[in-house]
């Protein structure tokens, strides 16, 4: 969990202070416009307020159907295929992947938003795929290979992006 969150943190603050290096060198005149701040705030108030729904409604799934007993806050001992997790088995994940590109749009940063925000999201995915996804096998083991089998990693269906962010009930 540690290591995780220092990789957010360098994603955020390193990706903000690269982007700002890059702009001020290639695109300083943008950079320069308060009309493209304002606009780009915007846009990336919009990103985060999504973000912080998808975070809250699965973080809410999960914590209603995925776990059992007495088991540390922000632990799982139960696969959950409810809600979102019905038809993508990372629908957290979805929406952080916006997160640096929200944050990007926020700082106003074009290298961030077009260059380092996707990066960013490659490397989350190549994450996913090699770490979270043997950890879930270790974890569930054949239930969670035959729930891989059934639901795709991420989907961007309308369906399944409604349930995604539909508010969930604390209960």
């Amino acid at each position: 969990m540690f290591f995780r969150f220092i990789i957010w943190i360098l994603f955020i603050f390193g990706g903000l202070a690269l982007g700002i290096v890059i702009d001020l060198k290639y695109f300083s005149e943008i950079w320069c416009l308060w009309q493209w701040h304002v606009l780009s705030f915007l846009w990336g108030a919009f990103l985060l307020k999504i973000v912080m729904t998808i975070s809250k409604n699965t973080g809410r799934i999960l914590a209603k159907h995925g776990r059992e007993g007495d088991i540390p806050r922000m632990e799982t001992n139960q696969l959950v295929k409810k809600g979102p997790y019905e038809c993508m088995r990372h629908p957290m994940h979805l929406g952080l992947f916006l997160f640096p590109v929200a944050f990007a749009f926020l700082s106003g940063s074009v290298s961030f938003i077009l260059l380092i925000a996707p990066l960013e999201i490659l490397i989350m995915l190549i994450m996913i795929f090699t770490i979270e996804e043997s950890e879930a096998i270790r974890k569930f083991g054949t239930q969670y290979l035959k729930y891989k089998q059934q639901v795709p990693a991420f989907s961007l269906r309308i369906k399944c992006l409604k349930i995604l962010l539909k508010p969930v009930s604390k209960q």
